[in-house]
Parts: C-alpha cells; sequence; structure tokens
C-alpha cells in the first residue's frame, strides 16, 4: 500500500471519530469509546508501525529545525508525523469534549471548539480551555466566598 492510499484511509478514519465526536450522540460506551479509544488506538497503532519501518532509515532528530526535516524527509515518516497529529488531535477533543459536557456546555457551543481542535489543535485547545475556565469561574468565586 503508497503511502498516499494509507494517508486517505488515516483522513477518513480520523474524520470519521471527528464527526462521531461532534454529531454523534455521548451517551453509550460505544459512542463515547468511538473517538476518544477505539479510532485513536487504531491510528497509533498506525503510527507505531510506520515510525518503526520508517523513521531509522531517514536519519534526523529532534534537535533542531535540519534534524527534525531530515526525520521527515521521506513520504512514509511524514506520513507517520501526520499520524501522530490525527491521533492525539481526536483524543485531545474527546477530552475536552467531556470536559465540555461536564460544565452543561451546550454540543452546538461545543462545534466549533472542537472543529478548531480538528482543524488547529492548539488553538482549539486553548480556546476550549479557556471557554471552561470562563464558565466555571462564576462557581468558584461563589464558593471562595462562602468559605471566607
Amino acid at each position: 500500500m503508497s503511502p498516499d492510499l494509507l494517508f486517505g484511509h488515516a483522513g477518513t478514519l480520523a474524520l470519521t471519530g471527528w464527526v462521531v465526536l461532534i454529531l454523534g450522540p455521548r451517551q453509550g460506551a460505544f459512542w463515547q469509546a468511538l473517538p476518544a479509544w477505539c479510532i485513536p488506538a487504531l491510528l497509533s497503532a498506525l503510527y507505531g508501525g510506520l515510525a518503526l519501518a520508517h523513521f531509522a532509515p531517514t536519519g534526523g532528530g529532534y534537535g533542531s529545525l535540519a534534524a527534525v526535516r531530515q526525520l521527515l524527509s521521506s513520504d512514509w515518516a511524514l506520513l507517520a508525523g501526520w499520524v501522530h497529529y490525527l491521533a492525539f488531535d481526536l483524543v485531545i477533543g474527546a477530552m475536552l469534549a467531556r470536559r465540555l459536557d461536564a460544565i452543561g456546555l451546550a454540543r452546538w457551543l461545543q462545534a466549533p471548539l472542537l472543529f478548531l481542535v480538528f482543524l488547529f489543535g492548539p488553538i482549539g485547545f486553548l480556546l476550549a480551555l479557556l471557554t471552561e475556565l470562563f464558565l466555571r469561574a462564576p462557581a468558584r468565586l461563589a464558593s471562595g466566598k462562602a468559605a471566607a
């Protein structure tokens, strides 16, 4: 199988997880586990195989930008790096969705935040955390005043 074909399959798999996470029900073990555990586990297994098979031959490393460029110089190693992002972004999205559910944020308000995690990982993560902090602040302030 070519790296381009695997790229397409990995993307479809990750997108399936995001669609379930954003639009699917959150009740039931299956609907929670699919985007939070099952799909990231499959992507992680693919990443592991790609990394073991294709990172060493490229040389490179993590000590400089030039070394990382060398590390990802083959299509296979670049694909491994992309699959790494797909898996971790989905795990982070599922974790944030659970946290936002716990504070009662409506799903339609979560959707743009999760979409930003999907497209721009760290930016979506930061905005979701700030949203959670903002929504939890009144309860924390109230509990602090009661204790004083």
